[in-house]
């Protein structure tokens, strides 16, 4: 329906009457005229006068209709639509992703070809993220540095593209694991007790930063945020020999990663520590941290509301060209 934020300005309507019988016209003594011929001047004062009064009508009336226009677009119009609700469950899901130079190691496979752990990574959280309606969920990205990339909202399309178009190691090479979880904590303890989750994925140990993952941990165990936590990176990788010619060597590209450290993460704060050495592996951890029970929350309702005070603006623009033509042309009295 259409509603007025100004309604009180459709009061000022009859102003310009009120100007018109409050300002008296000002009397000019000038002084008499002599012409030399009587009847012609009397003809064209007469020819003048008879055309500025068959133009006034349309004047008068395409003014009106300006100012009209005028108090409409002041009023303020706007539609406003039916209620929508937003589907919530209530779940805050925080995704801290790790993108240091080292997943960039290509050691894990998808569709079949040897991709690097961060393509992986953007192609499995990602699936999760769009599956996430009803949740609100934020994105921090982490290497030498944390960044908050989204904050928790219900556009899961932007977070998902925002994800998909991080580069291994933009964020740094190392690995700042607590300064990733202080700044999740920080965003976190605003929205309600009981419903605030951070999923921290990562390849290595903290070697960065300026807060301890322990003791970033026990921060997040005070506020009531349960932190799940990652290891992501095969524990095997076939590379060949050093001298080049005698067949090749096994190696654990996975062994920087301290799963000691992440495990007592989740253990602090309530959550799980999960490993994944493949693909599959990955996405049924994800299946899992899925499976989590929703806390039961109000629903958030809005209204979409569409401004509409332009119309009557153009309106009066449109009339004000259609009266300086009419008066450049002397076609208001046709």
């Amino acid at each position: 329906m259409i509603e007025w934020v100004w309604p009180w300005m459709l009061l000022l309507a009859p102003l310009p009457v009120l100007a018109r019988w409050l300002i008296a016209p000002v009397e000019h003594q000038q002084a008499a005229l002599t012409v030399p011929n009587v009847a012609s001047f009397r003809y064209d004062g007469v020819g003048r006068a008879g055309a500025e009064q068959r133009r006034l009508p349309w004047r008068t009336l395409l003014l009106w209709l300006i100012w009209l226009a005028l108090l409409l677009a002041m009023a303020r119009p706007q539609w406003t639509g039916e209620p929508v609700t937003l589907p919530t469950s209530g779940r805050d899901l925080m995704l801290a992703v790790d993108i240091s130079g080292s997943m960039g190691t290509e050691d894990l496979l998808l569709g079949g070809q040897l991709v690097n752990r961060l393509t992986v990574v953007k192609n499995v959280v990602g699936e999760f993220i769009e599956a996430r309606e009803g949740d609100r969920v934020g994105l921090i990205l982490f290497g030498t540095n944390a960044y908050l990339q989204a904050p928790l909202t219900f556009d899961l399309e932007t977070v998902h593209r925002l994800l998909t178009e991080a580069p291994v190691g933009i964020a740094g090479g190392k690995t700042a694991i607590g300064d990733a979880i202080g700044l999740a904590v920080k965003r976190l303890r605003q929205r309600p007790q009981g419903d605030r989750v951070l999923i921290l994925l990562t390849d290595g140990a903290n070697n960065v930063g300026e807060v301890a993952p322990v003791k970033a941990a026990e921060l997040a165990a005070q506020d009531g945020i349960r932190i799940y936590t990652v290891g992501v990176g095969a524990d095997e990788m076939r590379l060949p020999s050093l001298l080049g010619v005698f067949g090749s060597r096994v190696v654990n590209p996975s062994a920087e990663l301290d799963e000691d450290t992440l495990t007592e993460i989740a253990d602090i704060t309530g959550g799980r520590y999960f490993r994944a050495q493949n693909t599959a592996k990955l996405v049924e951890i994800y299946d899992i941290i899925d499976s989590l029970e929703p806390i039961e929350q109000e629903a958030e309702t809005y209204r979409p509301i569409a401004v509409l005070y332009y119309w009557p603006m153009g309106a009066a623009w449109v009339l004000f060209l259609i009266l300086i033509i009419f008066d450049w042309r002397g076609l208001g009295g046709d």
